[in-house]
């Protein structure tokens, strides 16, 4: 059941990265959801489009929420290993879980996931992959820009 939860947020999740980038955005994707699987909140890397170099994915998911008092009972959903930034708003709100699509093209700051007892579940999915990599191979520059290189 959990695993089918994660599938579907996931699946989400690539849609909004997507979307960023038919948008000539940066291809990163986030949801925020329920135990049951209700999607709460959807966004994604908005830094391209808007020019606020605060505008990740999940960051602009987590804003998309809204004022919440349920945040340790919630699911984020990120299609790339969230960074230091992400990690450390999903930490401030003790969010339960965090599902994370690929983290071989960047490791975010899991290791304080872990240490701050979220629960973290890579899925190694081949389509969050080849978003990255087509990002990196068409757009080196904006993804060097994306990292802080």
């Amino acid at each position: 059941m959990l695993h089918e939860i994660m599938a579907k947020g996931l699946d989400e999740a690539i849609r909004m990265a997507e979307k960023s980038w038919s948008e000539g955005g940066i291809p990163i994707g986030s949801v925020l959801m329920t135990e049951d699987g209700e999607v709460v909140a959807a966004g994604h890397n908005e830094r391209v489009q808007t020019g606020d170099p605060t505008a990740h994915a999940e960051m602009v998911c987590l804003r998309n929420a809204g004022r919440r008092r349920d945040w340790r009972e919630l699911t984020l959903v990120s299609t790339l290993s969230p960074c230091s930034m992400c990690t450390g708003t999903a930490v401030l709100y003790k969010v339960k879980r965090v599902v994370i699509g690929e983290n071989g093209t960047f490791m975010g700051a899991e290791h304080w996931l872990h240490e701050s007892g979220i629960s973290t579940h890579v899925m190694h999915d081949p389509r969050c992959i080849a978003l990255m990599e087509r990002l990196q191979r068409e757009k080196p520059d904006l993804w060097a820009e994306d990292i802080g290189e």
